[in-house]
């Protein structure tokens, strides 16, 4: 019973927080199924992030970042995060020329792209979520991501 109310309130609170992200509410569960699919393989099960995440590699690197409230994902507004997974991303010490972290433009349809974003905001605090959001104020989802 008591996992019963926790899923429900848990549920519950990823609604309201898509609300209040101000989106056009893609679907949670895509969102959720993209993430399971291409990038819980690198960031975790549960957006933890992979081990040592703060330790730089051979390569200059750091391990792929949690995406939960314990990263830093949140300071990103919805323009930055839409290119980074859609054009990759390179770590600036980074010492070879590949990209950190692929793109998915050719990978994930621009409504997906979307609803992982979404989804990944339900994992946030209230706090970040705000700022988010006003970061994304003068840098919204792209024109082309409509």
């Amino acid at each position: 019973m008591r996992r019963l109310v926790m899923g429900a309130t848990i549920a519950v609170a990823n609604h309201v927080a898509i609300a209040r992200a101000g989106d056009e509410a893609p679907s949670l569960d895509l969102g959720r199924a993209v993430y399971e699919q291409h990038c819980a393989s690198c960031h975790g099960a549960n957006a933890e992030g992979a081990p040592n995440w703060q330790e730089r590699d051979a390569h200059g690197e750091l391990p792929a970042p949690p995406h939960n409230a314990e990263g830093h994902m949140w300071r990103h507004s919805d323009a930055d995060l839409y290119q980074m997974v859609e054009k990759g991303w390179r770590d600036p010490f980074n010492k070879t020329q590949r990209l950190t972290m692929p793109a998915f433009g050719d990978v994930l349809s621009r409504e997906q792209i979307r609803a992982v974003i979404t989804y990944l905001k339900t994992l946030w605090t209230d706090e970040q979520r705000q700022f988010q959001s006003e970061e994304s104020q003068g840098h919204p989802f792209p024109s082309e991501a409509q």
